[in-house]
C-alpha cells in the first residue's frame, strides 16, 4: 500500500491549563492517501477549522506529529514548513480572500510567481486553471465586478495553481446559495480527479459529503472514519 500524502499522528489542541484546559481535539489520527477525496464533517464549534489548519501547517499542535509526503514536520523549521505550505499543500477557504486590486489572473498568477515560475509560465498555467473553471471570459476582471461563485471559483484556481499534492478546503462553498454551491463543487471535484489531488475538504453539507471517497468525522476530540 503507497504511504499517506498526510498523516496526523495522536494531534491534540487544548486552551488552557489544569481544570481550566478546553480540549479542542484529544488524540487526533487520521492518514489521506493519494488521489483520495475526504470529507471532515462535524458540529459548528467541533475543530474541522482548526484541525485544518494544522494538517496546513498553519499552526502547531500541542501534542502529536503531521506529516506531509512523508516527512515528519514536527520539528521542522518554519522555513521548511514555509517551503512545504508553498510547494506541497493548496489552501481553498469559506471566504475567497483574494486579492481586490488585482484581477482574477493576476491573483492566481501570484502564487506562480512566488513559487519561482516565470510570468509566461504563471499566465499560462493561471489562464488554463481558470478557463477550466469557465471563467475565460473573466480573466481581466476584479473581484468587485466577479459574482460569488466566481470569486470562489478564482480562489480554488489560485489553490491549485503550484500542483500541490493536497488540497484542503474548509467549508468551500458554505457561503454560497445552494444552486451555485452545487455547481462550484462539482467544479471543484472535477478539477480535483483532472490533476490527480488529494482533498480533505471540511463540510456540514452531508449530501455533498456522501459523494466523496470517504468521511471522517470529528465527534469527542476524536476522529472517526465512516
Amino acid at each position: 500500500m503507497s504511504k499517506p500524502v498526510l498523516s496526523l499522528s495522536h494531534v491534540q489542541r487544548y486552551f488552557g491549563e489544569g481544570r481550566a484546559r478546553l480540549d479542542v481535539f484529544k488524540d487526533a489520527s487520521m492518514e489521506l492517501f493519494a488521489g483520495e477525496l475526504v470529507a471532515l464533517v462535524g458540529p459548528s464549534g467541533a475543530g474541522k477549522s482548526s484541525l485544518l489548519h494544522i494538517a496546513g501547517l498553519l499552526e502547531a499542535p500541542d501534542a502529536g506529529e503531521v506529516y506531509v509526503a512523508g516527512r515528519d514536520m514536527s520539528a521542522a523549521s518554519e522555513r521548511d514548513r514555509t517551503a512545504t505550505r508553498r510547494d506541497e499543500i493548496g489552501f481553498v477557504y469559506q471566504f475567497h480572500h483574494l486579492l481586490p486590486e488585482f484581477s482574477a489572473l493576476e491573483n492566481v498568477v501570484m502564487p506562480l510567481m512566488i513559487a519561482g515560475h516565470s510570468k509566461a509560465q504563471a499566465k499560462a498555467r493561471a489562464g488554463d486553471l481558470l478557463e477550466r473553471l469557465g471563467l475565460s471570459k473573466r480573466l481581466e476582471h476584479r473581484p468587485a465586478q466577479l459574482s460569488g461563485g466566481e470569486q470562489q471559483r478564482v480562489a480554488i484556481a489560485r489553490a491549485l495553481a503550484n500542483s500541490p499534492k493536497v488540497l484542503l478546503a474548509d467549508e468551500p462553498t458554505g457561503n454560497l446559495d445552494p444552486k451555485t454551491a452545487a455547481g462550484v463543487y462539482s467544479e471543484l471535484l472535477k478539477l480535483i480527479s483532472e490533476e490527480g489531488l488529494s482533498a480533505l475538504v471540511a463540510t456540514h453539507n452531508l449530501e455533498l459529503a456522501g459523494q466523496m471517497d470517504r468521511i471522517i468525522e470529528m465527534e469527542n476530540g476524536h476522529l472517526i472514519s465512516r
